[in-house]
């Protein structure tokens, strides 16, 4: 690994100290920091590069803020499938569990190749408007399809593999990968799904009909969506970054990606650590 990027959360004055010295840490040991074009503005005149140029030239990436930065960072590292190292500089994170103190000795045996990665399985989403595609995105955690605040309830007419599943009447539509299971998905009584599985997870929000539970579908499947409502204030949302604004009749399609992210692990804490911390199990 020659060729290292950086991402941070940019205006995070504590980011912004740490990447000033992580470019430094590379540049003494004669690696090339790729730093985000947005960030580089924030360091005091260090050379950047536009972020959608960063992918086809890193090695590896190493993404300083939370767990919002580091999706940002694999929805567009994307196919490359580079090795990411998600530092928390807050609490600790469902995706970036390493700790600052823990970043220098990650990255030297990231180098030494001595190191494990989790692999999160990816979704892709297209929305067809009047039968031609006019979005598709890449995303790490979660396709939502939620009402604005004054709509009525939605109706989501939802198909998987071609069969017909139902049609949901509720103020939206979660479809999450394992690894969006603790997302927004949790929140609206989803499961929690270990993120060495793979599977697609359909969680309702709020539905009309109390018996319309979450179901957890192979990972093959292609979860087909239409929306048959009448309202103007309806969303697909992409990782909870990303929206589109959807029209009675838009159909979304989510399947699984082709490529993974690839997720450099703590030495030091698993998974289950990172949930009991998380969500407090064990306390009073």
């Amino acid at each position: 690994m020659k060729k290292i990027a950086i991402f941070a959360k940019v205006h995070d004055p504590r980011c912004q100290g740490v990447a000033d010295e992580l470019i430094t840490w590379l540049e003494g040991r004669g690696l090339v920091p790729l730093v985000e074009g947005h960030l580089s503005r924030h360091l005091g005149g260090r050379s950047g590069i536009a972020a959608e140029e960063i992918p086809a030239l890193a090695d590896m990436a190493v993404v300083l803020g939370g767990d919002g930065t580091l999706i940002s960072a694999a929805r567009l590292i994307g196919s490359r499938e580079i090795p990411i190292l998600g530092v928390n500089l807050g609490s600790l994170g469902f995706l970036t569990e390493i700790t600052l103190d823990e970043l220098y000795p990650s990255l030297e045996a990231c180098l030494s190749g001595d190191y494990r990665v989790s692999h999160r399985m990816m979704l892709v989403s297209t929305v067809e408007r009047d039968g031609r595609e006019i979005s598709c995105h890449r995303v790490l955690n979660d396709v939502v399809i939620n009402k604005g605040a004054l709509a009525r309830i939605v109706d989501l007419e939802t198909v998987v593999n071609g069969r017909y599943l139902t049609t949901f009447k509720a103020d939206g539509l979660i479809i999450s990968s394992p690894t969006g299971s603790t997302g927004y998905s949790l929140s609206a009584n989803g499961p929690i799904v270990h993120p060495a599985l793979e599977c697609l997870t359909l969680t309702p929000i709020c539905p009309h009909t109390l018996t319309n539970r979450p179901i957890v579908l192979e990972a093959d499947g292609e979860v087909t969506v239409r929306l048959i409502s009448q309202h103007e204030d309806v969303f697909l949302t992409l990782d909870g970054q990303v929206g589109v604004k959807l029209k009675c009749g838009d159909v979304i399609r989510v399947r699984r990606a082709e490529h993974r992210t690839r997720l450099v692990m703590s030495g030091s804490k698993d998974y289950f650590e990172v949930l009991r911390t998380k969500l407090k199990w064990g306390e009073r």
